[in-house]
């Protein structure tokens, strides 16, 4: 089994509301404190928040752990303690080598200093020797995209927040540490350039590095982390493999809707009535067997004709794949768009694997839109996944199997037993 790189021992994290300073505050700090004692402005008693709850879990040399969660679930509080930015309430943190973060993409930058200049000092910052900035300097100018390289000798203050933001990075990217510590880093940059962060993380696992990634992506945790770790409100609620937390946390907080309706709007020119999920025996449903059909159901009204009007009804899993997305036009042969009040179904054979899904649907023409819900329905599929959580559909195909040739014998001989 692997050395463990960190281990995290029963701790817990508490913070003070309207608390003026830490436990190792300093002497203003303690001078103000007496001065509010004076006035009777300190309050007795400090109303107190965990932040993490008695937390433990270890993550072992070369592994890739990502950390999911609401808002305020503890997941920044965990990573400070990782690079012993605080200290734990209570408990242990240990970790083995050297500790690097991107925590605040840009921290220590300076508006009045050259791209160049930002390098070295933020490599600095986050611990680097400026040997080592200065051999990884091209790697870092590469990496940070021909729009930065091109006004390395330019004040950052002058840089768009795109390139301010890509050279950051870039420079902690670089950090040679055993252990990275990874705040939600994929909220930087362009798409291509997000791509590009992930493509650098991924080397940093292959290199052997011990990563903790916490990002609300949950399709890049459970790509990049084989093990998650689902914090709820300062505690662990889930860990293990990352697809079954990350499922785990999604379908926490889907409450199934069989059958909606919709406030009407009289002055619109098409208004949608209900929308519903059917079984094959018509009955509103929010769950049913994965292998069974279903229909799902539109009602709404046309007041007033609209020329070529369409409508269209989609499915996203909770990963947000979308996983049908079928539109009226495609198949309609009557005139679209006359005024009066209509029942649109389609029905969804037995496709679809075990799991949660969002119904939506679009009501419009090609020049506008007039009813988009995003997430009218929400519909669960029950059943054995047979453990490949990993597939969007199950068709079920036949498969043609047949033996063509008798097995060819060994064309190595059998040695003579050796003699008594």
């Amino acid at each position: 089994m692997a050395e463990a790189a960190i281990q995290i021992e029963d701790v817990s994290k508490r913070y003070l509301l309207g608390e003026h300073h830490g436990a190792h505050g300093t002497l203003s700090d303690a001078f103000g404190g007496s001065v509010r004692r004076l006035l009777g402005r300190e309050p007795a008693h400090l109303p107190e928040i965990w932040s993490l709850r008695d937390v433990s879990f270890e993550v072992e040399t070369g592994q890739a752990l990502g950390v999911i969660g609401r808002n305020g679930a503890g997941k920044s509080t965990l990573l400070k303690l990782v690079t012993h930015i605080t200290e734990p309430t209570s408990g242990v943190v240990r970790t083995r080598g050297r500790v690097g973060s991107l925590l605040e993409v840009g921290t220590g930058f300076h508006p009045e200093l050259t791209g160049r200049e930002n390098v070295y000092l933020n490599g600095a910052i986050l611990g680097m020797r400026r040997s080592e900035v200065a051999q990884r300097f091209d790697e870092i100018a590469e990496f940070a995209g021909p729009q930065v390289r091109r006004f390395l000798e330019t004040p950052v203050k002058r840089y768009s927040s795109g390139m301010y933001l890509r050279l950051a990075f870039a420079v902690a990217a670089h950090l040679d540490a055993d252990i990275m510590a990874v705040d939600e880093v994929l909220a930087v940059g362009d798409a291509e350039f997000q791509r590009k962060c992930l493509g650098k993380m991924s080397s940093f696992e292959r290199e052997g590095r011990t990563i903790v990634f916490v990002s609300h992506d949950l399709s890049a945790v459970a790509k990049l982390c084989p093990t998650a770790v689902w914090l709820d409100a300062g505690r662990i609620r889930g860990y293990g493999p990352s697809r079954e937390v990350v499922d785990d946390y999604v379908a926490a907080g889907i409450t199934p809707t069989a059958e909606r309706e919709f406030s009407d709007r009289p002055d619109a020119p098409v208004a949608a009535r209900s929308a519903a999920v059917r079984s094959a025996a018509g009955n509103a449903v929010a769950s049913l067997a994965r292998d069974e059909p279903f229909t799902l159901e539109l009602r709404f009204v046309v007041r007033e004709r609209v020329a070529d009007l369409d409508f269209a009804v989609f499915m996203e899993n909770l990963r947000g794949v979308r996983v049908l997305d079928e539109a009226w036009s495609e198949t309609a042969v009557l005139e679209r768009g006359a005024p009066g009040e209509y029942v649109a179904r389609i029905s969804v054979p037995p496709v679809l694997v075990v799991g949660d899904y969002v119904v939506g649907f679009w009501v419009g023409s090609a020049y506008d839109t007039l009813i988009y819900e995003e997430e009218a329905l929400r519909l669960r599929l029950e059943g054995d996944a047979k453990g490949r959580r990993n597939r969007i559909v199950q068709l079920g195909l036949a498969w043609e199997v047949e033996r063509v040739a008798e097995p060819r014998p060994s064309a190595r001989r059998a040695e003579p037993l050796p003699r008594p």
